[in-house]
């Protein structure tokens, strides 16, 4: 068996070159990041309903001509997309108001935003992807002028789209975070949806209860955050193949001080890798 080359390890997933030319095979962690990754953990089977929840909404979005570089999942775990130049933005919507948004304009969790909100933050881990503006985007030449027109006349779609979809089952889609990516396609240059769409960036409360479905259960140490995740993909009729996902959470960093008391044997200890988050 041939040993495929890593490209790339994030924080929720590992890429592998694909087997043809222009693919990427996308593997899903279990690894769980908060408040850019200065709290970690370990969710088992987190990554196995990520690819199928993730797998479900890219392929509604297409079916209504969202271009998007999914092309289909090969396992549990892994899906094939095709590969794109990452544009640097992330781009957050909101719907309700939750997370910074609150905490910047002392904004009540849960008010119901007059409109749609779109955010763009700058990816860099190390700055800790700051808020910008549009300006900075076509200044710096994160994406031209026109590039950014299609991202945000995409990014309304796919908001209209999927707030109709997920409250189709009972949830509400607070907010959420969206990249995008350019590719060549018959020496045209387009802009695709790329990296993932599940509850790991987005915030879904459920519609009677305000029950959080997200990893904001993560966040807040609420607990009970594959139930919830297994939750969104029963909603949708997913998984129904899969046994029931148990929630063990691991605290990384408590886990590492506790070793360092318990054995001081073994100096050799490792270190967990890194993520960002938040919306």
């Amino acid at each position: 068996m041939t040993r495929r080359r890593q490209i790339y390890e994030g924080k929720a997933k590992i890429l592998f070159e694909g087997p043809e030319p222009g693919t990427i095979i996308q593997f899903f962690k279990d690894d769980a990041t908060a408040f850019n990754a200065q709290k970690r953990g370990t969710i088992e089977g987190k990554g196995v309903l990520n690819n199928r929840i993730s797998e479900y909404l890219m392929t509604r979005l297409g079916a209504i001509g969202i271009p998007t570089h999914f092309i289909r999942r090969l396992n549990m775990r892994e899906q094939l997309v095709r590969q794109v130049e990452i544009i640097p933005i992330e781009v957050v919507v909101r719907n309700i108001a939750a997370g910074q948004i609150c905490e910047r304009l002392g904004i009540e969790e849960g008010t119901q935003l007059p409109r749609s909100i779109v955010e763009f933050y700058y990816k860099n881990d190390e700055l800790n992807d700051p808020l910008i503006a549009e300006e900075h985007i076509t200044a710096f030449g994160w994406a031209a002028p026109p590039e950014l027109d299609e991202i945000i006349s995409l990014t309304i779609r796919i908001n209209d789209y999927l707030c109709g979809l997920f409250m189709g089952v009972g949830i509400q889609l607070v907010d959420f975070k969206l990249e995008f990516g350019r590719v060549w396609d018959n020496e045209m240059l387009r802009i695709l949806l790329a990296d993932e769409i599940s509850p790991d960036n987005c915030r879904l409360w459920d519609a009677k209860t305000g029950e959080k479905m997200d990893k904001d259960r993560f966040r807040r140490d609420l607990g009970g955050l594959s139930e919830a995740y297994q939750e969104v993909a029963n909603r949708f009729g997913l998984m129904q193949e899969i046994e029931e996902v148990p929630d063990n959470v691991v605290d990384l960093k408590a886990a590492k001080s506790k070793d360092k008391k318990s054995d001081t044997t073994k100096p050799d200890g490792t270190k967990p890798d890194n993520t960002k988050d938040e919306s």
